[in-house]
């Protein structure tokens, strides 16, 4: 029982210090040591692990799958610096204002979009939260669907490639693959890429969007004074040549920009590395297309891509060494033993998996579970016959996306009451956002019930 409990209290010391408000990476790092120290005093834990340390930086220093998160994240807050996402809700909400609950509509759409162009989810809430939250209130639009639409609309940078969520996740679902085979006697085990991942996600990413606005129909019809359309003669006053015009003027840039990255890494043209590298390019174009490349706009995006870049790679670094103090406490195969001889099988312990980071969710953000969870439970998982690594990694993706909407840390909800009017009650945003954490559940179940929807793709496009 030693070293269960070595383990027991590593895991609610993290999770102490996390709630009392430390920072993750030096979180990771601080409890890791101090049990390392600890262990080896008392003669159960061997120090070599910490010297493995080095080894693993340059591990990550040398992985070139990890280029691609700063080249993505320069693209995304370059392209929010554009102003894209203005000029497309603008278009979209004159496209669907004749729609019920058009506006509502529009804001699922455009999140959709710019998901597949930015996938930058603070700067995505922000940005509808100014342009379309009070133009939905001044439509006489209800506060809680307005709210709930735009932080739920925010959040599918997390699902929809090219995804920061996905790259991480590729990376630790690839190393836990990879140990489960080795563990399984498997030692030329498939590679699982990126690339799959992307492609898994995108009938799933989008399945989800299909439920916002099927919701959002529902609910324009059942209450259409919450939601009410535009009157008729504002939708006239423009005629259709001139609407025909800015739809494509504002579309075609960002689709094809889209199409350039996402069709490039799906065709296999280029890896999610150099795909990056086009789009951070393209939306250097682009945002000098709109006039919006000045050197102020660029100093701001070299900042912001460089704070973005550091804290996934300290918090990357802290999670390493987390990992290897944990795996000398035997931590890995505490887990496993346990996973595998719950009752229920694969069942049971998925379903403990799901619900244990839908939990972590409230508190912790994705990279945190992406970093510590993922490499304690993931070869565990994947040790059972017939679990995809591609499904298990979409699973998470759905699951963890979920946790930028639920209280009491939902960091959609402190984006969107940051930027929201006196007159939006913060129970106004929790009661709006409520019945779109449940769609995103009723999604994780879909497919859990069709692993289809995540794996059909991959197989379709690489045998």
């Amino acid at each position: 029982m030693t070293y269960e409990l070595y383990i027991i209290a590593m895991i609610l010391t993290l999770c102490g210090a996390l709630l009392l408000g430390f920072p993750v990476a030096y979180t990771l790092s601080g409890v890791a040591l101090l049990f390392a120290f600890l262990g080896a005093s008392f003669g159960v834990f061997d120090m070599v692990f910490v010297q493995a340390l080095p080894n693993r930086i340059y591990g990550i220093m040398t992985n070139d799958l990890l280029i691609a998160v700063p080249l993505f994240v320069f693209m995304g807050v370059m392209l929010e610096r554009s102003k894209l996402a203005e000029a497309l809700l603008d278009t979209m909400a004159l496209v669907l204002s004749g729609v019920r609950g058009g506006l509502g509509i529009a804001v699922s759409v455009v999140g959709a979009l710019l998901a597949a162009s930015t996938g930058i989810v603070g700067a995505t809430v922000v940005t509808m939260g100014l342009l379309s939250l009070p133009t939905m209130l001044k439509r006489g639009y209800a506060a809680p669907i307005s709210c709930g639409s735009i932080c739920a609309a925010g959040t599918l940078g997390q699902i929809i490639p090219p995804s920061i969520v996905l790259i991480l996740l590729g990376d630790q679902i690839s190393a836990a693959y990879q140990q489960a085979q080795l563990a399984a006697g498997n030692f030329a085990p498939e590679p699982v890429s990126v690339a799959d991942l992307f492609v898994g996600a995108l009938i799933p990413g989008f399945a989800l969007v299909g439920l916002y606005i099927l919701w959002q129909f529902i609910y324009a019809t059942i209450y259409p004074e919450r939601m009410p359309s535009v009157p008729a003669e504002e939708r006239a006053a423009i005629p259709p040549a001139e609407m025909t015009g800015r739809v494509l003027k504002v579309l075609l840039p960002p689709l094809l920009l889209i199409v350039l990255v996402l069709g490039s890494i799906l065709v296999g043209l280029a890896t999610p590395t150099e795909a990056a590298g086009v789009g951070a390019m393209g939306a250097l174009v682009l945002a000098a297309f709109r006039k919006q490349l000045t050197r102020e706009n660029l100093i701001d995006v070299m900042r912001s891509t460089a704070k973005v870049s550091a804290m996934v790679f300290v918090i990357l670094i802290g999670a390493q060494l987390f990992s290897l103090v944990f795996r000398g406490f035997e931590g890995d195969e505490i887990v496993a033993e346990f996973l595998l001889n719950l009752p229920g099988g694969v069942f049971g312990a998925m379903l403990l998996t799901m619900v244990l980071m839908f939990v972590l969710g409230f508190f912790l953000d994705f990279i945190e579970i992406v970093f510590v969870v993922v490499p304690i439970v993931g070869p565990a998982i994947l040790m059972y016959e017939g679990i995809s690594p591609v499904w298990f990694a979409i699973m998470i993706a759905v699951n963890i996306q979920a946790s930028y909407l639920t209280p009491p840390f939902g960091f959609a909800l402190f984006y969107l009451r940051g930027v929201a009017p006196d007159s939006v009650k913060t129970t106004d945003i929790y009661r709006g956002v409520a019945p779109f954490v449940v769609l995103q559940l009723l999604m994780l179940v879909i497919i859990a019930a069709i692993p289809e929807m995540a794996t059909w793709l991959p197989k379709v496009f690489y045998g």
